[in-house]
């Protein structure tokens, strides 16, 4: 009997995920732990092990093809000594509620076919919109094409009825959709053109749609770049952040000469391991640190918010916002208040490196119970950052420069550092995030409390 092999979920709240690239084709046998497939969600690319043994009899859903539902069918396996070309032809027929993943077989059962596309819209975080209605040929029959080659052809005013498919069954893909683009493919329909207003209108609810943002714009002065799953998420968290967690800011400057001559004693004293130093420590390395064990002292801010109970960490789980190409991504140290400075250092070391090439597990960036933001190292004197929830905090971090102080009456030349500590009003008052930022100032000017 065939095999499905289902998108799987991979984390709690992953809803669909691209599948960037085949690592198997069809005719080749895998056994239960064989990497068979790689898929990208919206902050990280993983590997998918097969579960069972057989030999790939289909690849359903094309490599390349962006938001597949979670549980919808991507391939077909025989099982052993079955015939491969008859469990490519029946395979999905078990599982009608995953066949949605699935391309349209045949032109003899419209109904099925117009409920199976590959690849389902994006999710939104309300209720769905309107879908974008499917293309017409002229002659009546239904043009087959991805929600993202649709919504390519829309943009570019192309009649997707005039583009040739590469997909599966002649389905038209986003790779045709620019091809016909650079290749001067033909205009929309005037009835396609008549149409868009009223689809345009739903859009026009939420906001300014992309049409009335682009009148704006001299035809030819702009290209249009599709928004990538991570895109999307950065912009559904920021914005929920924003409308429901009232923002209170605190701001304080610290003073790191006695932080760097530590920071540098440290790293001189560090073991050699194959001519390389053990560790090297950063100045974000012990801002972590700092921050870690100021929650630690402060434990009525080391919380989340919910609708019916505070939600009280018993350890300091800092994130670290990284930077990637496309957005930006918290690792993060977990019971970061009882490692030494040497192990944040290799674990942000590893985690970081793991981010940019977007390998990092679900795990390791979903939760924590604070983040930390510093652009310092990009000459940034001084920023406020959005909190990321269920975060009640996120401390920005500025870059540390000399500056006069005052002592004693006395002018001074000292190396200070401006950090600002967002809180959830609801959670972490004005007098709790004072009392926080406190504590975070003096393990700062005083590191030496951070090795005890």
């Amino acid at each position: 009997m065939p095999i499905n092999i289902t998108m799987p979920a991979l984390s709690p709240t992953m809803e669909e995920g691209n599948l960037s690239k085949w690592l198997v084709k069809e005719g080749d046998k895998v056994k239960s732990g064989d990497v068979i497939a790689e898929i990208e969600t919206d902050k990280a690319t993983m590997e998918v092990e097969a579960v069972d043994e057989g030999t790939v009899a289909k690849l359903v859903v094309p490599a390349g093809t962006e938001a597949v539902k979670v549980n919808a069918l991507i391939a077909i396996l025989a099982a052993d000594g079955e015939d491969v070309a008859a469990a490519a032809a029946g395979g999905g027929s078990a599982a009608p509620a995953k066949a949605e993943a699935a391309p349209a077989k045949t032109e003899a059962a419209p109904a099925k076919a117009e409920a199976a596309p590959a690849v389902s819209a994006p999710i939104t975080d309300k209720a769905p919109a309107p879908s974008t209605p499917a293309p017409v040929a002229k002659s009546g029959e239904r043009v087959f094409a991805s929600p993202l080659a649709r919504r390519l052809a829309k943009d570019a005013g192309l009649d997707l009825s005039a583009v040739s498919g590469s997909g599966p069954h002649g389905r038209v893909v986003k790779s045709d959709v620019e091809k016909a683009v650079s290749g001067g493919g033909a205009k929309a329909a005037p009835a396609a053109a008549t149409a868009a207003p009223a689809a345009a209108a739903p859009a026009m609810a939420k906001g300014a749609s992309e049409e009335a943002v682009l009148k704006l714009f001299e035809a030819g002065s702009y290209e249009l770049v599709p928004h990538d799953g991570m895109r999307k998420t950065i912009a559904k968290r920021l914005v929920e952040s924003k409308q429901t967690i009232p923002h209170f800011y605190v701001t304080v400057d610290c003073e790191l000469d006695a932080l760097l001559a530590l920071r540098a004693q440290l790293n001189d004293a560090a073991p050699r391991k194959e001519g390389a130093p053990a560790y090297k420590l950063s100045v974000n390395d012990m801002i972590i640190k700092a921050m870690a064990m100021a929650l630690m002292e402060v434990p009525d801010a080391n919380v989340s918010w919910t609708e019916t109970n505070m939600v009280k960490h018993k350890h300091a789980d800092v994130g670290v916002a990284v930077s990637i190409p496309g957005g930006l991504i918290t690792p993060i140290i977990r019971h970061a208040e009882l490692k030494t400075l040497s192990a944040i250092s290799n674990e942000m070391k590893d985690l970081g490196k793991r981010a940019k090439d977007r390998k990092l597990k679900p795990e390791e960036y979903q939760g924590g119970t604070t983040s930390v933001s510093n652009m310092g190292m990009m000459g940034v004197k001084h920023f406020a950052a959005v909190i990321n929830p269920p975060h009640a905090t996120i401390l920005a971090v500025g870059a540390g420069e000399q500056r006069v102080v005052v002592r004693q009456g006395e002018m001074k030349i000292a190396n200070v550092m401006s950090v600002t500590l967002s809180t959830d009003h609801r959670c972490v008052d004005g007098a709790l995030g004072a009392e926080l930022l406190g504590a975070f100032k003096r393990y700062i000017e005083n590191p030496m409390g951070m090795l005890v």
